[in-house]
């Protein structure tokens, strides 16, 4: 597929995730909410939702999403994810660790944007914590097949239209958080 093909439909798929929010949209005015409100109501939405986005950026420049099945976010907004070492993913990250990762709970009418710096992790004690045993067929040699992504979080926006989290009224501009850039424990 030619990248101008791409790049439509990759416009078209945003066009309707903000179009299935519009109904609820018009006409509500943003609340001011404290941080530590938007990162809860981030936080329920990520943690309810079972799959998310993984957005990286190829050697072109280009964006690439896929579905991934992501932990819930731990206390410092952090999210482990797992994919195969020979993952496109993968290399893609190692170029560029500047990640988005997108939720969307459309029977809510909400979404979280995390936008984050991924590290790929191999160690055996972080592997044994972040594992699903469903994920048993996918990775049938945990030691070889079996690789983590950890996200930091830089920034978050969350819309909840049901409990009136929404955007600016004029700009569209989603409530959000920035994060301080955060150690490695």
């Amino acid at each position: 597929m030619g990248s101008g093909k791409f790049t439509l439909r990759l416009q078209a798929a945003a066009l309707i995730c903000i179009t299935s929010l519009m109904p609820s949209v018009c006409g509500q005015q943003p609340q001011r909410r404290s941080n530590d409100k938007l990162i809860a109501a981030a936080r329920e939405i990520m943690t309810t939702t079972r799959y998310c986005a993984l957005i990286t950026i190829d050697s072109r420049g280009r964006a690439n999403a896929r579905t991934m099945d992501a932990f819930a976010p731990d206390d410092q907004m952090i999210v482990w994810l797992a994919t195969n070492p020979h993952s496109r993913k993968v290399a893609e990250i190692r170029r560029h660790p500047r990640v988005t990762l997108y939720y969307f709970d459309r029977e809510n009418q909400a979404y979280v944007t995390l936008y984050g710096i991924a590290r790929l992790v191999n160690d055996a004690n972080e592997k044994t914590r972040h594992w699903k045993e469903e994920w048993k067929a996918f990775y049938p040699n945990r030691e070889k097949d079996y690789l983590l992504i950890e996200v930091r979080p830089l920034k978050l926006e969350v819309v909840n239209t049901k409990t009136g989290l929404v955007g600016d009224a004029r700009t569209w501009r989603s409530p959000s958080v920035n994060f301080k850039i955060q150690q490695r424990r």
